[in-house]
């Protein structure tokens, strides 16, 4: 099951990877300033890193310093990347894990192209992540760590590569209670962020068992149920989205993602969602945490 879900969102995310999408559409600009990007932050990054994915801006709340190392969690074609690399200066690094091999072909791409000489993009699962223990200052992501399988092993290994008194700083998706049977059992609804989410409860008491203390983590209130609204979505939030109002839809969407074997996923999705209250259920929520100076207190 659990490679059946990765491949899943492989395939989703390649074919996004893989078209068009970028700053130069004017929809994907909009929707990446309505989450927290500025203009001049989206001016200073190749127009590519950017193809409307984003559900929050990290590097606006991680407070990144000069000289740190800061790995970006699922980074697509590296718009947090490059953003984090301009903090961090010539004697950090921003490093991207991303498990699509588009991804990381389109983000490396953008790395060159814009003559980044302190970012690094490794192919691999999050909970897998190909670095040394306690060698990185801070973790940022974007409604990705939803998607991973084993939140557990994602948790340990975040504060496995973090150093002593590191920092997490996400954005991503939680449950407030127990979803319809349906909904949880639908590979749709997991590949759109929903099924795969962790009860808060059970979010913040899995990042205490990993080694992180106050944590905490924050309801932003977004509208889930817009989600049956998208059809033809890119991306748990994609371009076809005014995210001035989190999750709420546009009249025109600036992209049509090609056809390809995720639509049945996203009519599927748009099925269940008409159906289901999933703001009764889920929430779209920004989690903090600080890893503890004792280091890892064991596995969940």
């Amino acid at each position: 099951m659990a490679e059946e879900i990765l491949e899943s969102v492989r395939t989703k995310y390649g074919a996004v990877a893989e078209s068009t999408l970028s700053s130069e559409n004017a929809g994907v600009h909009a929707v990446a300033e309505a989450f927290g990007y500025s203009a001049e932050e989206l001016r200073s990054i190749p127009a590519q890193a950017n193809m409307g994915l984003s559900c929050g801006n990290p590097t606006a709340t991680a407070h990144i310093q000069a000289g740190e190392v800061v790995v970006d969690l699922g980074s697509g074609g590296g718009l947090d990347v490059f953003l984090a690399a301009k903090m961090v200066g010539p004697q950090g690094r921003a490093i991207g894990i991303d498990m699509t091999p588009a991804m990381i072909d389109r983000a490396r791409a953008n790395a060159l192209a814009g003559g980044y000489s302190n970012v690094e993009f490794y192919l691999s699962t999050i909970d897998l992540i190909p670095l040394p223990d306690a060698s990185v200052d801070c973790v940022i992501s974007n409604c990705v760590l939803n998607l991973a399988p084993d939140k557990a092993a994602v948790f340990r290994e975040i504060a496995r590569v973090l150093k002593p008194g590191g920092r997490l700083a996400v954005s991503d998706i939680a449950l407030k209670q127990e979803l319809p049977e349906a909904v949880a059992q639908s590979m749709a609804a997991y590949v759109g962020c929903i099924a795969g989410a962790l009860h808060i409860d059970e979010y913040g008491a899995g990042l205490l068992a990993a080694g992180f203390e106050h944590v905490e983590i924050v309801d932003s209130g977004a509208d889930l149920n817009a989600y049956a609204k998208v059809e033809n979505q890119s991306g748990c939030c994609s371009p076809a989205m005014d995210c001035s109002d989190p999750l709420k839809v546009i009249a025109e969407p600036c992209c049509t993602p090609a056809a390809g074997p995720a639509d049945s996923l996203h009519e599927e999705l748009k099925t269940l969602l008409t159906q289901y209250d999933i703001n009764a259920a889920a929430a779209s929520v920004k989690v903090y945490a600080i890893k503890s100076r004792g280091g890892t207190r064991g596995a969940l």
